[in-house]
């Protein structure tokens, strides 16, 4: 930390904001999130395919309408959306509809039948699905002072930090519900309020199907004591410096995103009784058992086929390294998947929709 000197020194929302997604911003870059880290898109075409499956999924339990939209948040350079609409089978592509949402410019040569937009589109029927976006929506960052108060930080461009005025307002309340900081000076945490905003305005473009986020992310028994603010430049964690040249982000408080994005007239409606289906609720649950439920494993082929089709049997095991990779225990598996219904009844649900959206008892899952 350091004292004032008169220079400009914004919290960390607005100089994120700016560093990120202003005229000269890290996201604005022609080399795109993937010349700096790498996600589940970018490890395995199976991630890919797991949300092609996904969106088939609820397809059917929307009874297969005349338009299924497919919204990808924070798109990047298109790479998650292309390579889910190719994995469509034939009679559902044939009604899909793409939707890339992404602050930066249209890619060259991308599928000229992929919208691409600042914006989701409202009444969407169908699957919205933001990877690794909350974690990239800017927030304050509060730091507990020598007398345990809470007070935002603020930041220079080079990286400087400096402690400002107590956090107030909905900021506190915020702070007070999801993410208490304890009475120990240094300790820190990310307000998570815009994102929880974020994620109820996207939600609330649905008008039918399922929104999912899937992100870096922790919950109310596991918040760290000192944050999670971290920066990213070509494929090495760094300090978060908001000049531009690198990725801002932090872990995403998850479970106060799931309680801000059921949609207010239909928890209303259900509690009311005047819906015409049950409010299912949201669920959150690690990238591994997602990936499980959607046919991703990452179990070996058996050694037999190496004898028999040895050209299979190596195919096999590159995709069960992949897959291992997308499921790993400390690493992409890890991965926290929030899954958002709106319009989708409570029963029947069937499948791996069913223990998507509904904690199924270990002695029923498949």
């Amino acid at each position: 930390m350091t004292e004032d000197t008169g220079e400009d020194w914004p919290g960390w929302r607005a100089a994120a904001q700016q560093a990120l997604y202003g005229p000269h911003g890290f996201y604005r870059r022609p080399e795109g999130p993937a010349g700096h880290f790498r996600t589940s898109v970018h490890a395995s075409p199976l991630f890919a395919e797991a949300v092609a499956r996904l969106l088939c999924h609820v397809d059917e339990a929307l009874g297969r309408p005349g338009r299924l939209d497919f919204v990808d948040m924070a798109a990047g350079r298109g790479e998650l959306i292309t390579a889910v609409l190719a994995a469509l089978p034939a009679d559902v592509a044939a009604r899909a509809r793409g939707y890339a949402v992404e602050l930066a410019d249209r890619p060259p040569g991308l599928d000229h039948r992929i919208e691409w937009l600042a914006r989701p589109p409202h009444g969407i029927t169908g699957l919205l699905f933001a990877n690794e976006w909350l974690d990239n929506v800017p927030v304050e960052v509060a730091e507990a002072d020598a007398a345990g108060v809470p007070r935002l930080v603020l930041v220079r461009r080079d990286g400087t930090e400096r402690l400002g005025e107590p956090v107030e307002g909905a900021d506190a309340e915020w702070l007070a519900r999801w993410w208490p900081l304890p009475a120990e000076e240094g300790s820190r945490a990310e307000i998570g309020r815009p994102r929880d905003e974020a994620w109820a305005a996207a939600v609330a473009t649905l008008r039918r199907g399922l929104a999912v986020a899937v992100d870096y992310a922790h919950t109310a028994d596991e918040r760290p004591l000192f944050g999670t603010l971290t920066g990213f430049r070509e494929g090495r964690e760094t300090a978060p410096v908001p000049d531009g040249s690198c990725d801002i982000t932090a872990h995403v408080a998850l479970d106060a995103c799931a309680h801000a994005g059921v949609n207010p007239s239909a928890r209303a409606g259900a509690e009311a009784g005047t819906t015409a289906h049950a409010l299912t609720p949201a669920r959150l649950l690690v990238q591994r058992d997602a990936l499980r439920a959607l046919g991703i494993t990452g179990a070996r082929p058996p050694l037999a086929l190496a004898t028999t089709q040895p050209a299979a049997y190596v195919r096999a095991l590159a995709s069960a390294g992949e897959a291992a990779e997308l499921t790993a225990p400390g690493g992409l598996g890890d991965f926290g998947w929030l899954l958002q219904p709106v319009g989708i009844p409570d029963a029947p649900l069937e499948g791996p929709l069913r223990e998507l959206l509904v904690d199924v008892p270990d002695h029923e899952e498949h």
